[in-house]
Formats: C-alpha cells, structure tokens, sequence
C-alpha cells in the first residue's frame, strides 16, 4: 500500500462516487475505510449506511488508484464506478467518514431499497440524443437552488429548494404529467437513483436519469445544451461545464455585475453560502452585507486571494472543534 505523501506537482486526483450495497457491520467498515484513508492520505468526505457508501476524496493519483482496489475487493462493491478530475491543490483540509441513516438523505416514508431497485438509466450519448431529437420530456434538475442557480441544462425544471429532502414535498404540488416521460439528473448521479424509484412508485410512467450524472455527461459528451457551471461541494465550489460559456448565469449578491463564483460570508456567525464577484468580496471584505461587515469578529480577508474563504473557513471551524 503505498504511504502518505504530499502531492505532485500540487495537482489532487479527486473522485466522486456511491455504490448502494448492503452494509452489515457499520462499525467495523467505517473504521477500516478511515484507516484505510488515512494510510493513504486522502482527504475529503466518506459517508456509509447500511445502503451503501457515498464519498468524494482527493490525494496522489497513485493513492487514489490504491483506494479504487481496496473498495472494489470489498463484497459487494466490486462493480463501484468512480468520476475522476484533477486540481491544481488538495480541495479538502480534512478526512471525514461517517456513518449515516442514508447516504443521500431522502427522508421519504416509501420502502426503497436501492440494493434491489434501480431507475432506468439514459447514456450521456442517449441522453444528448433525446435532448437533440426534441422528445417531449419532462426535464427535471434534482438538485437544490443554490446548485442549479449557476448552471442546469437548457429547458430543465429548476426547484426552489434548499434541501434534496424537500423534493417529495416539492413533487406532491409540481402537478407534473405523469404520463410524460421525466428526465432527470444531478451532479453525479446518486440522488436520481433514489428520486426516479420515488416518482415511480408514486405513479410516473416513465423515469429515466443521466448515469453519472452531470460530471460524467462533461466527460463523455462536452457540455451541449448544459447552460453554465456545475456547482461541487469541495473547495472548487464550481466546475466550467458549458463550453466556450461567455457570460455568467447569474449576478455577484453585492455589485449586480455578472458572475457565478461563491463565496462563505466573512462573518463565521453567518457563514451564508452568497455569490459575489471580487469588487464585492473587495466592498465587504468577503462579508455578504454591511451588518456582516461591520460585526465583531470575522474571517482575514485577503484581496490578492479573494476565493480563498472557503479553505480558510474549513480550517476555521476545525480549529474551533
């Protein structure tokens, strides 16, 4: 097993994947999958259930490798499926794994059990096909807000929601046709696998999801008829999906000028998740008002590294647990 070590060349090999397995010792595979990722150097966030695993990690290329044999040796995982980018820095400061009740929340009171049941999947080559033929779809983002503000495909229902949660609630008012068929997506995909068995079971006829989501229709297919960036949860914060994108979906929170780079207010009693451009960030000092700015304690901002807030605020909150 190869040992812990720094970067090269300060590029981080980050996966995104999830896999619904079945789990019987929870205990037992959540600490040998921590030391398993401490050996290895790998930071980010590994959430396990007794439905299965859903992490994100970065390190070394040939860490990440390492991590890939050990979870596919494990029973029941051998067929995981990973999405893979790269960055110029290690986007996490810290390892998580945690054992949930579910490894993407749903909280729906209808019996699913994703070991045995799987929505029907559309290839990013199918699904760009169907998007270019016209079919009359319901295209459904199955992402909250925040996420779908700065990028979605062209034409897709956007939900005004917080939390994935909220989407059962959401869905028993949409009114949609349940006759119609429903296209959905998320970033990676494991949300559309719970979502399109909860649309089934309640009546959709037909309900297909973008396999690998978002990330892998980037990979696979470039970013036709996708508006904008897809929005991550690492310190990225955001990853350019549409090709050749000109101009921002949305507008700095501040300043009113065009832009789609998030920051955390400055004000880590508020810490609320804004868009902001660089003259607004330089306004407030990367707070998200003049209340934020004007409290007592709060962030260093530093202008010459204006996107940084969001390490220095992880570092923040681990210094204070």
């Amino acid at each position: 097993m190869p040992v812990h070590m720094p970067l090269t060349n300060n590029m981080a090999q980050v996966i995104l994947y999830y896999n619904f397995a079945k789990i019987e010792n929870l205990p037992k595979f959540s600490a040998e999958h921590r030391r398993t990722c401490k050996a290895l150097g790998l930071l980010g966030r590994v959430y396990v259930a007794a439905e299965g695993i859903n992490g994100t990690l970065a390190g070394t290329q040939e860490n990440i490798a390492a991590y890939k044999d050990f979870l596919r040796s494990l029973p029941g995982f051998g067929e995981t499926k990973f999405k893979d980018d790269f960055y110029t820095q290690m986007p996490f400061v810290k390892l998580i794994v945690r054992i949930r009740p579910e490894i993407v929340t749903l909280k729906t009171k209808v019996p699913i059990d994703l070991t045995q049941e799987r929505g029907r999947r559309l290839s990013p080559h199918q699904w760009r096909e169907a998007l270019e033929n016209a079919e009359v779809i319901t295209l459904l983002d199955v992402r909250n807000n925040y996420e779908s503000r700065i990028g979605h495909f062209e034409g897709a229902i956007t939900p005004d929601v917080d939390n994935f949660y909220e989407f059962e609630d959401w869905l028993e008012t949409a009114h949609l046709d349940k006759n119609k068929k429903v296209f959905m997506y998320c970033t990676g995909g494991i949300r559309c696998e719970k979502f399109s068995v909860l649309m089934e079971k309640k009546g959709f006829k037909e309900v297909y999801q973008l396999e690998g989501g978002i990330l892998n229709y980037k990979k696979e297919e470039g970013g036709a008829h996708f508006k904008g960036k897809c929005f991550v949860f690492d310190d990225r914060l955001a990853v350019a999906i549409e090709e050749d994108q000109k101009l921002p979906l949305t507008n700095c929170e501040i300043t009113g000028v065009a832009c789609d780079q998030y920051l955390n207010c400055a004000n880590p009693d508020c810490n609320k998740l804004f868009i902001c451009s660089p003259q607004g960030a330089q306004r407030y000092n990367g707070c998200c008002s003049e209340t934020c700015f004007n409290c007592e304690r709060k962030r260093p901002f530093d202008p010459e590294n204006i996107y940084e807030p969001t390490r220095k605020w992880h570092s923040y909150i681990a210094q204070r647990q």
